[in-house]
């Protein structure tokens, strides 16, 4: 992976002692992912297993760029794209609900849970990182659509999710009416997709490796200690 990825701006709370080393963390993802919230969390417990640090810095991709404003249900979407059974569904879903319960985090899906367009959050992710907040913003997000049920494609609750991690409601208001940030949304999407990109999450590890998928506390705590190791012995 290249090593002009932007670089990150924001230091993940995970609690470290003072002088534990930190590591850059690029995580590309859509909000629309519960493997990105789940491999997220592996990820954390990683870091307090490893005793580090990450700056991490979240990077826009859609699963679904095509989806209609109005959204779709999960249960059809999965089936139209995927060719999901109903019961594939539920049991995919209890999966999910049983991991992230492991995990810390909460996912409440029903028949009613919606696929949602992204586009706009991905835009107030932009704009958030530039105010230092990117990464309350997108827990706050994953929280919204995945434990509230809430419709992140609507302006409304898009302002009053940022507003909740010390946004300013009427900037993120006049990010999105505006639409100011698509351009260069789209052109960071396009620079992940042009790198290789394909699905999410993808983390990518000092700039330099790439993981793919939720891929295990474990898996990621070796990753950290390699680059860790390679570190020291640059030094």
């Amino acid at each position: 992976m290249p090593a002009d990825a932007a670089a990150p701006d924001h230091a993940n709370a995970q609690a470290n002692p003072a002088d534990a080393p930190t590591v850059q963390i690029d995580i590309v993802s859509d909000v629309m992912c519960p493997w990105c919230i789940v491999g997220y969390k592996q990820l954390e417990q990683a870091l307090g297993a490893v005793g580090v640090g990450a700056y991490i810095r979240w990077h826009p991709f859609e699963l679904n760029p095509q989806m209609p404003a109005e959204g779709q249900n999960m249960a059809e979407h999965l089936a139209e794209k995927y060719g999901s059974t109903p019961a594939q569904s539920v049991e995919n879903r209890k999966r999910l609900s049983d991991m992230g319960r492991d995990l810390g985090f909460t996912f409440n899906f029903s028949d009613e849970t919606r696929m949602q367009n992204t586009f706009a959050a991905h835009q107030l992710l932009t704009w958030a990182q530039s105010k230092g907040l990117q990464h309350p913003l997108k827990m706050a997000l994953f929280d919204a659509h995945f434990t509230q049920g809430r419709n992140v494609n609507d302006t409304d609750v898009l302002v009053d999710v940022a507003a909740l991690v010390g946004l300013d409601r009427d900037e993120a208001l006049e990010v999105l009416n505006s639409g100011s940030l698509g351009e260069q949304t789209r052109e960071a999407q396009e620079f992940w997709t042009s790198r290789g990109i394909s699905g999410v999450p993808s983390m990518v590890f000092e700039g330099k490796y790439l993981v793919t998928g939720a891929q295990g506390a474990d898996n990621y705590a070796q990753m950290l200690r390699k680059v860790l190791q390679e570190r020291d012995s640059a030094a």
